[in-house]
């Protein structure tokens, strides 16, 4: 996909950053006559240029606040929004904050707020007018390439309600990319559309990843959630651990956050043991980064890799569940460290205790470890397991 060259702009957000958004401790509290209301509590969020990213939660949760940190229209009560580099709240006044939220932003927001009395055209072209980018005459021509972009090439002198929800909603995407901004940020910019209208949307969303752009949205829609390559959960105005969401997805939500205060992060260099042959499984495992080898020491005393986990796997299971030690060495990969969160076995056990759909899942990946163990070391072999995939909940 070919989006038109742009005029620079002179707050361009630098994209090459290796974080295009990095939020540090980022605390927000309402006040009115009932008293103090905290939405966000210490948020840390990095996201790197290029990303997709899904932002999910209940209502009442945060995320819509936890947008308006990043767009500018609202101000942290304490801590860090630094998007491209530029702290957007201790280095710029309003006003500067306005013109680099025009050349930098593109917001997408759920009811669409096209202005009804203009046309797509018009609309399209406001970013531009309001940023003072390109040459006037320009404009319009840009304008025009953007809503053949999105597939409106038809209707451009149409006003918003003379189209349906799906066409205002792309024609809403084609204002955002007015001024060509390396970030999108979308409020369940899917929210008010049927199914097929969605699929279209994110298939946008797709081609303007696959052309460099970062996107950010809010969504309720697990349909849509899976197709985001990142997914991450607010509750209660904290951020769920990522690494917890991809191992344990069918937990609720505030049992993932419970699993989030209490694990341990650990970091092993390449090839050092974790789960020694023999050795009492007190915590469950889960992989942050890097991968772990599953490894059975042979009759001549020789070490066969049998497994490989990565990133969102989880090992400790079966020992957690059924009892007993493991007798299979599990150690970092020798390609590199692995990082992992260390769950320990009583606080597993309790939480798992409260949320069957979860145990069950569990029962049948152990079941299933098992039967493959079983297939691999005809001598009965017991050895530590492997996540199945799926989606948050």
């Amino acid at each position: 996909m070919t989006v038109p060259s742009v005029h620079p702009c002179p707050t361009r957000t630098d994209a090459s950053l290796e974080n295009i958004i990095d939020l540090r401790g980022v605390v927000k509290t309402f006040k009115n006559a009932a008293g103090e209301f905290v939405v966000l509590k210490g948020i840390d969020l990095q996201i790197r240029p290029g990303e997709f990213v899904a932002v999910v939660g209940k209502s009442g949760s945060g995320k819509s606040t936890l947008l308006n940190m990043i767009t500018g229209i609202d101000h942290p009560t304490s801590g860090q929004v630094i998007v491209g580099g530029t702290d957007i709240y201790h280095n710029m006044s309003e006003s500067q904050r306005s013109r680099w939220r025009g050349c930098n932003l593109g917001i997408v927001f759920q009811f669409f707020q096209l202005m009804p009395m203009l046309s797509l055209l018009e609309n399209v072209m406001l970013p531009m007018d309001f940023a003072n980018m390109y040459d006037f005459d320009e404009r319009t021509q840009r304008a025009l390439e953007l809503l053949s972009l999105v597939g409106l090439e038809g209707l451009a002198e149409k006003l918003p309600l003379a189209v349906s929800t799906g066409q205002q909603q792309s024609a809403a995407i084609a204002r955002a990319l007015a001024t060509d901004p390396p970030l999108i940020v979308a409020d369940e910019p899917t929210g008010n559309l049927d199914s097929h209208s969605a699929d279209a949307i994110i298939a946008l969303f797709h081609q303007l990843v696959d052309s460099g752009k970062t996107i950010m949205m809010v969504t309720h829609d697990p349909s849509v959630t899976a197709r985001a390559s990142r997914t991450v959960i607010i509750f209660d105005g904290q951020l769920i651990d990522e690494t917890i969401v991809r191992a344990l997805p069918l937990l609720r939500h505030r049992h993932m956050l419970e699993f989030s205060r209490l694990a341990e992060r650990r970091t092993y260099p390449p090839g050092q043991t974790i789960i020694s042959r023999q050795q009492q499984v007190d915590s469950l495992y889960m992989i942050a980064r890097g991968e772990v080898e599953v490894v059975l020491q042979g009759r001549l005393r020789d070490d066969t890799v049998i497994a490989r986990l990565g990133a969102g796997d989880f090992f400790g299971e079966i020992e957690l569940l059924h009892g007993g030690r493991s007798i299979a060495n599990v150690r970092a990969s020798v390609d590199g460290p692995v990082e992992l969160l260390v769950l320990p076995r009583d606080d597993f056990l309790r939480v798992i205790a409260e949320s069957p759909i979860t145990a069950e899942a569990l029962g049948t990946i152990v079941q299933r470890r098992l039967e493959e163990h079983r297939a691999v070391d005809r001598r009965g072999v017991r050895l530590v397991g492997k996540k199945r995939s799926g989606g948050p909940r």
